[in-house]
């Protein structure tokens, strides 16, 4: 029975996250135009915020998901768990909207050389360790997560935040940092990636790929 509930937890986990993509992708068609993009009106950004975090976040939250499930031993932990920790990144795009504002490849830059540097910070390593514990619901699990998570979409959000080419470059990077254990061999070289790509951005916007540069 156990094998079972596990099993509909996860289908119905990687089952959203894959319709999301879908909906995330239409509702983004036409947006991006880079460090340029305006996010339109409220209630369009947190549809399509809500749509693009289930889409990037619960690939990697499915053993936290498939843990609670073996702990509580019922299918229903499973929508309560990622409801809980998809709402804690919907307040983050709530931040989002209230910060934002369409600016140039400088700015895009230092925000990205920023997210770089915090990758190296104890802040950083401890919530990613963190990540890969067991959790009693999925705020706790959501708040760690946006501590590991917060650095890469800030370069999201600074490099097109309604892109699909970063947002999918994104989430192959979380969901990496999610799944393999914290290691200075490859989390110090994406830090320096990270940097790196700042620094482009201001100096040689045009040299970065997959950056739109409409409007820079």
């Amino acid at each position: 029975m156990t094998s079972t509930k596990t099993a509909a937890a996860l289908t119905g986990t990687v089952g959203l996250a894959a319709a999301s993509w879908v909906v995330a992708v239409r509702q983004m068609n036409g947006m991006d135009m880079g460090v340029a993009t305006e996010l339109g009106s409220f209630t369009f950004f947190v549809v399509v915020w809500a749509s693009m975090m289930a889409a990037m976040m619960l690939p990697g939250a499915v053993p936290a998901v498939l843990r609670r499930i073996r702990v509580e031993g019922r299918v229903l932990a499973a929508p309560l768990f990622t409801g809980s920790y998809l709402a804690v990144w919907t307040v983050v795009g709530l931040a989002v909207y209230a910060l934002y504002d369409p600016h140039g490849s400088s700015a895009a830059g230092a925000l990205v050389i920023a997210a770089g540097i915090y990758e190296l910070t104890p802040l950083k390593r401890h919530c990613r360790r963190r990540c890969r514990e067991s959790f009693r619901s999925g705020f706790d699990f959501g708040l760690y997560c946006v501590g590991s998570s917060i650095g890469l979409m800030v370069v999201l959000v600074a490099l097109g935040v309604m892109s699909v080419t970063w947002m999918s470059v994104i989430t192959v990077l979380v969901l990496a940092q999610k799944l393999l254990p914290p290691r200075a061999s490859v989390d110090v070289p994406l830090a320096l990636a990270l940097v790196g790509i700042g620094i482009l951005v201001v100096v040689a916007p045009a040299a970065v790929p997959g950056l739109t540069h409409a409007q820079m």
